[in-house]
């Protein structure tokens, strides 16, 4: 059977094959169109129960198997599984618009949706919805417009020709930037380039270059060897050829024109400008922001506005502080962009007497996922527990996560090395959501905490939710006759519990309907919160001491060297803060009153650096061409998300620090209010359910030791 069309389970990768993507994909297409075709056409009044039910039943598989294949195209990339991707790609991103563009089903869904509305007249009540199911009603209608359904046929079939060249274009963007990154490859000869770099990290470099059978270390733009070649590496010119390689990615400076996004970039917001114009919106950021927590574009730019006025003298501050070092301690009679992560780290060692790479000693891999586990399992009330199941390479984990008295709740997967053909970075992404199957319908009960119908006569079971959580850590090295375990900067714990906080919102959901289940339906200015919220943890020394073993030693992180972590917590925390809303802004006029016909996207991110940033820029910077949020992920317009979540998270951690951080009421509390949720209420009522009253900024400025004078 083709593993793709199979849904009694877990994924079968072992048994996957580019050549099966398209005879599944076109076979879910054609049993997704009988089945809208067939509810559009029956006489019978609309209900969920043979309107949304047989719908959601279809979208279901088609998403789970070309979530399949999304996921592995980016994890285990290779040309055959590109083709077979991007040839179906066009298809698929057909069939979603036409049936966000179908005028019989939006109907139906505003019918069920006035139904329930007891206030409105002459609707005849269909029987009582749940908060889950109206809201998620509310969410298909504002879809359904927001793809065209109230169009005329030639808009439509105009808007249907934009979502598919940017799908197609989107793809590529990605495609280049991982393309671009493969292909480079440094080999250092001469053993006396490699000072000051760690030892791990030259290991890492000879096994690269012993692998493509050459002498000597060989150094990639791959995070794992890219990083500490820029944080450690003495040589300046390896610092700024490595940089200068990975800032012209993809890009007209690069090593291939056929990589080049410049005219991809152009292209993708001249479409999302048309799709715009199209739907009645002024702009795109308009039409991204439909289904945000903010309402408008200057809503967003007042407070990015704030935030840079906030952060900036912090800022400032701290440049001026590492000029002033790397003149007098580094013989730096100019600090360049390729400079800066060396002569940060050089500061660091001299303020607080410790690099990170001390303290990466004391994170190996086994020992930082038994405290994050802990962590959890202590606030959450849930065990986690290895599993089997196949996976897509040999270093996958696999785990399960079950309530006190053993009932499974969920389970996922841990991609978390960097190698050739995976995409960088790190992200969650959902491989089954949570939802009811089977039963019958009878909405007349009262309701339970998530938000679903409580009473339903024949309840049917529940699915239960399944994630892929990915990172790009660094695999464990040889070290003579012995493999030496993966090791973690705090850098890379931080980032594993904030993924973890994604997953933790898509497992521990406990609303049945699919549209509002997990992550679906949150607000995307919202998604955030969860992920941040768990950040906070990895800076607490209760946490921290039962998560470190020294890889030498065996002995736990010193309370010394944590005090260290801690005083060095907001080092450079006002650099660091504008160089995020320097992106959020740049994403948030593109979208706005950039022109594309006028204006260049490298001209528009020289503006915003100009009134933004503190660090300055080498002309052959080109960062937009990288912009994977951006250009070919979900941020657009949206990539401010980072920083308007970051307030709820900040805020929603407080709550710990009055409590004790491990405080396992609150956290019951709060896997109620705001994880168990999902997106079944607006995502302003969960903080408020969970918090008793809107979000504060203050607490944000305090954990970036920002905090401003009275």
């Amino acid at each position: 059977m083709n593993p793709l069309l199979d849904f009694s389970g877990l994924p079968k990768f072992e048994s996957f094959s580019p050549a099966l993507v398209k005879p599944a994909i076109e076979q879910l297409i054609a049993d997704a169109r009988r089945t809208v075709m067939d509810v559009c056409a029956a006489s019978a009044s609309p209900s969920w129960t043979n309107v949304v039910t047989p719908i959601d039943d279809v979208t279901e598989r088609l998403g789970r198997a070309w979530g399949m294949v999304g996921h592995l195209n980016a994890v285990v990339n290779s040309p055959a599984l590109r083709d077979a991707y991007n040839d179906m790609l066009p298809t698929i991103t057909q069939f979603w618009t036409q049936l966000s563009q179908n005028e019989a089903l939006f109907a139906k869904y505003k019918q069920i949706r006035a139904s329930s509305d007891t206030s409105a007249p002459n609707t005849p009540p269909i029987g009582e919805l749940s908060s889950a199911q109206k809201r998620s009603l509310d969410n298909e209608i504002r879809d359904f417009r927001l793809g065209g359904a109230e169009l005329s046929l030639a808009d439509k079939a105009s808007f249907q020709a934009v979502q598919e060249e940017l799908s197609t274009l989107m793809s590529k963007f990605n495609d280049n930037v991982l393309d671009a990154t493969n292909a480079f490859g440094h080999i250092v000869i001469d053993e006396g380039e490699l000072a000051g770099l760690p030892e791990d990290a030259v290991e890492a470099a000879r096994e690269l270059a012993a692998a493509d059978g050459q002498a000597g270390w060989k150094f990639t733009l791959q995070a794992p060897s890219y990083m500490p070649v820029m944080q450690y590496a003495a040589g300046q010119p390896l610092r700024e050829l490595m940089y200068r390689a990975y800032v012209t990615r993809a890009s007209e400076l690069g090593a291939k024109a056929a990589w080049d996004n410049t005219a991809v970039i152009k292209r993708i917001l001249e479409l999302r400008a048309a799709s715009a114009k199209l739907l009645g919106f002024h702009n795109y950021a308009e039409v991204s922001l439909a289904a945000k927590m903010a309402e408008t574009p200057d809503e967003v730019i007042n407070f990015l506005s704030e935030m840079a006025a906030k952060s900036r003298p912090f800022a400032v501050q701290d440049w001026h502080e590492l000029q002033a070092f790397a003149r007098g301690h580094l013989n730096m009679a100019e600090v360049n962009a390729w400079d800066v992560a060396y002569a940060s780290e050089k500061l660091r060692q001299q303020r607080y007497a410790f690099s990170d790479n001390d303290v990466k000693q004391y994170f190996p891999e086994a020992k930082v996922i038994a405290g994050l586990f802990r962590v959890v399992e202590s606030i959450y009330g849930v065990k986690l527990s290895s599993s089997a199941a196949q996976t897509w390479h040999k270093d996958v984990q696999f785990y399960d996560v079950c309530d006190r008295d053993g009932t499974l709740i969920g389970q996922f997967y841990f991609d978390l090395y960097a190698r050739e053909n995976k995409r960088g970075g790190a992200w969650m992404d959902d491989a089954i959501n949570r939802r009811r199957i089977g039963g019958t319908e009878d909405n007349s009960g009262t309701e339970d905490n998530s938000g679903s119908s409580g009473n339903r006569g024949n309840s049917g079971h529940i699915q239960h939710p399944v994630a892929f959580m990915t990172c790009n850590f660094p695999a464990p090295v040889g070290r003579g006759d012995q493999l030496r375990p993966a090791l973690f900067t705090h850098d890379d714990v931080i980032t594993l519990f904030h993924e973890f906080g994604h997953g933790l919102h898509q497992l521990l959901t406990e609303v049945d309907e699919l549209g509002v289940s997990g992550i679906s339906g949150v607000e995307w200015d919202a998604v955030e919160l969860p992920s941040q919220f768990m950040e906070n943890f990895c800076w607490e020394w209760d946490v921290l001491q039962h998560m470190t073993c020294h890889v030498e030693s065996g002995e736990a992180l010193p309370r010394a060297l944590f005090d260290k972590m801690i005083a060095a917590k907001n080092f450079q925390a006002g650099m660091q803060f504008l160089r995020q809303i320097e992106f959020a802004l740049l994403d948030m006029v593109a979208h706005t009153s950039f022109d594309v016909e006028t204006d260049t996207i490298l001209a528009l991110a020289e503006r915003v650096r100009h009134e933004v940033a503190v660090i300055k820029y080498p002309h052959f910077n080109r960062m937009p061409h990288a912009f994977g949020h951006v250009f070919g992920g979900g941020y657009a317009a949206g990539y401010y998300s980072y920083k308007w979540a970051e307030v709820l998270s900040a805020d929603a951690y407080a709550a710990f620090e009055e409590t004790g951080v491990l405080n396992a009421e609150t956290g019951a509390r709060f896997r109620r209010e705001v994880l168990a949720r999902g997106g079944s209420r607006p995502a302003m009522e969960s903080f408020i359910a969970f918090r008793g009253r809107k979000p504060e900024i203050e607490h944000l400025l305090r954990h970036n030791g920002m905090k401003l004078a009275a």
